[in-house]
């Protein structure tokens, strides 16, 4: 059963919770929500952001691994009353005294079908048993379809219509400006996913020729920290292969050595003139790196040489001699360098060190003619 909803981005899926847990909180709508996706889109990461933001705290319950008895709770026979008494599990909301929460609830169409009955009730009328959910819970869930070659059941519509479905999709820049810049991915990740948006998420095709690794946007993230943690150029291609599938990590580890060799971002930082001049890379790859290594580093103190350096990225096809500068997008490159930085000094509170940059205005005169 295919899911009929427009498909988003991680980041537009994001922007919806972020209207629905306003609008809760505000008394405006209650309503709980279903996230789709194929495995290692980013659901759960997308969950943990929301919670962050909002400062909620996070319950987070994989029905995968538990029984329908873990929700109801314990029960107690109440020798006064002559009744039992089901006292709630700790891992629901208890009380809006504690504050907002988001009761996540990942792993839906995994859940065994005779947990489900439980599971409707939390989705719709927000109890268990007896037990009702706080005013102040948002609820999240999340699954995989039967087609995403994960453990999966048909979702009926007795499940379906309890819930707002937001269908997600792998898009690289979405990826790549919501996620990856802002946890700091390592730059050749950043650059070689911004060069081939087309392997960020490659499951339909690797379902299709019937192999088992393929690349996610949850492998990417675990290629970066293997290159943060792995120096050793033979155990690092073994675990890049394993992670990615060998022809995506074959690829992809060619671009880490060029990278490794020509980009010097915190050395160029330091630099100045001439010298400087000369770090640059050469290939579009190195440049792209380049980009998301200054976004990375940029800081109160190095955002001014930041700026620079990223400002200097436009003029290399007249200062420099090789002819491969010539037929690079440079002024493009340096746009998008400059949005991700701005972006980034607007959320820190570090915009003043554009309002003074010598490199800034002028290369903003070149924009306007």
């Amino acid at each position: 059963m295919s899911v009929n909803t427009t498909p988003v981005s991680a980041g537009a899926a994001l922007d919806a919770l972020r209207h629905g847990f306003a609008a809760q909180m505000a008394g405006r709508l209650t309503s709980s929500w279903m996230l789709h996706g194929r495995p290692g889109i980013g659901k759960t990461e997308i969950v943990q952001q929301l919670a962050n933001e909002t400062g909620s705290r996070l319950y987070d319950l994989r029905l995968t691994t538990i029984e329908p008895q873990d929700l109801r709770g314990l029960p107690f026979y109440d020798h006064t009353t002559k009744r039992t008494v089901w006292y709630p599990p700790e891992d629901l909301p208890q009380s809006d005294d504690d504050g907002p929460t988001i009761l996540f609830l990942d792993e839906l169409t995994a859940a065994a079908p005779s947990l489900q009955p439980t599971v409707y009730g939390l989705l719709q009328e927000r109890r268990v048993g007896q037990h009702a959910l706080p005013a102040k819970t948002f609820i999240i869930a999340a699954g995989n379809m039967v087609e995403d070659g994960a453990v999966a059941y048909e979702m009926g519509t007795a499940l379906s219509d309890r819930l707002i479905h937001l269908s997600l999709r792998a898009e690289a820049n979405d990826w790549l400006t919501s996620y990856a810049v802002p946890h700091g991915l390592h730059e050749a990740v950043t650059a070689f996913i911004r060069t081939r948006p087309d392997l960020l998420d490659t499951t339909e095709e690797t379902l299709r020729l019937g192999r088992m690794i393929a690349c996610t946007p949850r492998s990417w993230t675990r290629a970066s920290a293997i290159l943060q943690a792995t120096p050793d150029k033979r155990l690092r291609d073994l675990m890049l292969a394993g992670t990615l599938g060998d022809a995506a990590a074959a690829e992809f580890s060619l671009i880490v050595e060029d990278i490794a060799a020509t980009v010097q971002a915190g050395a160029m930082l330091e630099a100045r003139g001439a010298e400087r001049i000369g770090m640059y890379p050469r290939s579009l790859h190195g440049l792209t790196a380049l980009v998301y290594a200054l976004v990375t580093l940029a800081d109160a103190e190095t955002l001014p040489a930041t700026i620079d350096v990223m400002a200097g990225i436009e003029g290399l096809a007249e200062a420099r001699t090789e002819p491969e500068f010539a037929r690079l997008p440079l002024g493009e490159l340096v746009t998008y360098g400059f949005e991700l930085l701005i972006e980034k000094a607007l959320a820190e509170g570090l915009q003043e060190a554009f309002r003074g940059s010598v490199s800034y205005a002028a290369y903003l005169a070149r924009r306007e003619e």
